[in-house]
C-alpha cells in the first residue's frame, strides 16, 4: 500500500472512517481529524494513567516517586486538553455532511474551493462504505489527494477543481505512474470540468477512471440523504464502473456511462447513455 500506511485507529465496522495525513502533525492535529469519540477515549486513558496507574507504581529514587504523586493533580487538566478536539471534530464532520447534502448540481459544485471540493469527494466515498484518508497537506495540484480502502483494495484519487480548463493526458500519465509505484488497484481522476480526448484515450483499458463534472454530480446526488436520484433509468452509481473506454457524448462532450432501462419495452436491457441526463438524452446500444 505504499510508504504511507493508514492510521491504526479504526471506526466501528459499521461506520467507515475518514482521516487526514499532514507532515509534522501533533497528536491533537490527528485527533481533530479523527471521529470525535476517539478524543474521548484518549482523554479517558490519559486521565486513568496519570491519576491511577502511574501513581500506583513503585519507582527507584525518591524524587521520581515524589513526582508521580503530583500526577493526580495534573490529570484533569491533561485529560481536558485531549478532550478539546472532540467538539471540533464533531462540528467539522457535520459541516462536511451538510455541504454534500446542500449540492444541487454541477454549478454549485464548481463554486466550491479546491479544498472544499476534495472534502466533498471524500464524503461521497465515505457514504459508499470506503475507509477514506485525505491528504490535507497537499496543495490544489498535489499528487494523491484521497486514498480509499475497501475489501482490501487500495484506490487512489486525484481531484481537479478546474472549471474551464480540460484535464489533459499528462495528469492521467502521472497518476498511472503513481498507481504502479503505490501498488494500488485503481486510480480515479475527478474534475468539475472535462477531460481531453487524449486523456480518455490513454485511460482506456487501464485501471484509471476519469470522472468529469456531470458524472461527479450524478455520484453526489446518488449518496445525498435528503433526496432520491433523479436519474430514473440509471444504475446506482459506482465511480469505478464509469467506463473510460467509451467515447465522450457526441452531443455535449460529457462522459458516457452504462445504464439499465427500468421502463418501457426494453426494461432490464442495458445501454450507453450520457452522464448529463436529463439535460442531455443521448443514448446508444451497449
Amino acid at each position: 500500500m505504499g510508504p504511507y500506511p493508514l492510521l491504526a485507529i479504526n471506526d466501528p465496522p459499521t461506520e467507515p472512517q475518514i482521516m487526514s495525513r499532514r507532515n509534522n502533525e501533533t497528536i491533537l492535529d490527528i485527533l481533530v481529524l479523527l471521529p470525535w469519540w476517539v478524543s474521548v477515549i484518549v482523554s479517558a486513558v490519559v486521565y486513568l494513567l496519570m491519576a491511577v496507574v502511574i501513581p500506583g507504581m513503585e519507582f527507584q529514587g525518591a524524587v521520581l516517586n515524589a513526582a508521580t504523586q503530583t500526577l493526580p493533580i495534573l490529570a484533569p487538566w491533561f485529560a481536558l486538553v485531549f478532550l478539546l478536539p472532540a467538539p471540533i471534530s464533531w462540528f467539522s464532520r457535520r459541516k462536511k455532511r451538510k455541504r454534500l447534502d446542500a449540492q444541487q448540481d454541477i454549478d454549485t459544485i464548481r463554486e466550491l474551493t479546491w479544498r472544499e471540493f476534495e472534502q466533498l469527494v471524500a464524503e461521497a466515498y465515505l457514504r459508499q462504505g470506503y475507509d477514506v484518508e485525505e491528504n490535507a497537506f497537499a496543495g490544489a495540484d498535489g499528487g494523491i489527494d484521497i486514498r480509499l480502502v475497501k475489501d482490501g483494495q487500495l484506490h487512489l484519487v486525484q481531484c481537479k477543481q478546474w472549471r474551464s480548463q480540460k484535464v489533459g493526458v499528462s495528469v492521467a500519465r502521472e497518476m498511472y505512474g503513481i498507481l504502479i509505484a503505490e501498488n494500488a488497484n485503481q486510480v480515479s481522476i475527478i474534475t468539475s470540468g472535462l477531460f481531453t480526448q487524449e486523456a480518455k484515450t490513454f485511460a482506456a483499458n487501464k485501471p484509471i477512471d476519469l470522472i468529469d463534472g456531470h458524472a461527479l454530480a450524478q455520484l453526489i446526488e446518488s449518496v445525498q440523504h435528503h433526496r432520491a436520484p433523479s436519474f430514473e433509468s440509471a444504475e446506482p452509481v459506482n465511480p469505478f464502473k464509469i467506463a473510460p473506454e467509451f467515447e465522450s457524448c457526441p452531443q455535449c462532450g460529457s462522459s458516457l456511462v452504462l445504464r439499465t432501462a427500468k421502463k418501457g419495452s426494453n426494461a432490464g436491457g442495458r445501454f450507453v447513455g450520457c452522464s448529463a441526463f436529463p439535460k442531455c438524452r443521448f443514448t446508444k446500444p451497449e
